[in-house]
């Protein structure tokens, strides 16, 4: 945890998310929420983000149906059998999975107020697996406040 000159804090910490698998959606808010509880950081923002350009960050109202609605939406917009230059020219069958993952963004930012996630009543942070390959992840947060 560093301390700016003007009273600010920045603290850094990752989140590891073991064995994604394609089409996987895994809640992550209360590792966020235990992450800024850490920080000690009562008003700021905290920042997630996956390192790769094959995964996604973003919110839902993680149940059921949204949980099957949203990957089907995905495969309506960017449908996995089309042909993608990338996937031309690397071979490795994932050019869905990097238009999906720049659609969708590689992080989010979440306001911190009075030492919490200022999130709706229906909203978790959510990671997205994009890639055709098995994954471990690492998810890295900035928290930065006072």
């Amino acid at each position: 945890m560093g301390t700016g000159g003007d009273g600010t804090t920045a603290f850094n910490s990752t989140i590891r998310l073991e064995r994604t698998r394609e089409g996987d959606i895994v809640d992550v808010t209360e590792k966020v929420r235990a992450e800024i509880s850490k920080s000690g950081i009562m008003n700021g923002i905290c920042l997630v983000f996956v390192a790769g350009a094959t995964g996604a960050m973003s919110v839902i109202e993680y149940e059921p149906g949204l949980l099957e609605d949203f990957p089907e939406a995905l495969e309506r917009l960017v449908p996995k059998g089309h042909t993608y230059q990338h996937h031309l020219r690397w071979h490795d069958g994932n050019g869905h999975s990097h238009v999906r993952a720049t659609l969708l963004k590689p992080d989010i930012s979440v306001p911190v107020i009075d030492g919490k996630a200022k999130l709706g009543q229906w909203q978790q942070i959510i990671f997205l697996e994009l890639d055709v390959k098995e994954r471990e992840r690492e998810l890295y947060v900035q928290i930065v406040g006072e």
